[in-house]
């Protein structure tokens, strides 16, 4: 897998704020990241599970 540099991620964000809008984008990534919040949170709570797994 090629590394991205500057110039890539620039061009990708270019691109996103063509195809969504500039007004669009602060909600996406609002919802992007109310969905990592959640997706750590369940993650801590499913630790336990895992360690006891782990010690039978």
């Amino acid at each position: 897998m090629s590394n991205i540099g500057l110039p890539e991620i620039l061009i990708i964000g270019i691109i996103v704020l063509i195809l969504f809008g500039g007004k669009k984008i602060p909600e996406m990534m609002g919802g992007l990241g109310k969905g990592v919040k959640e997706f750590k949170k369940s993650m801590k709570e499913d630790e336990p599970a895992v360690d006891d797994e782990k010690k039978k």
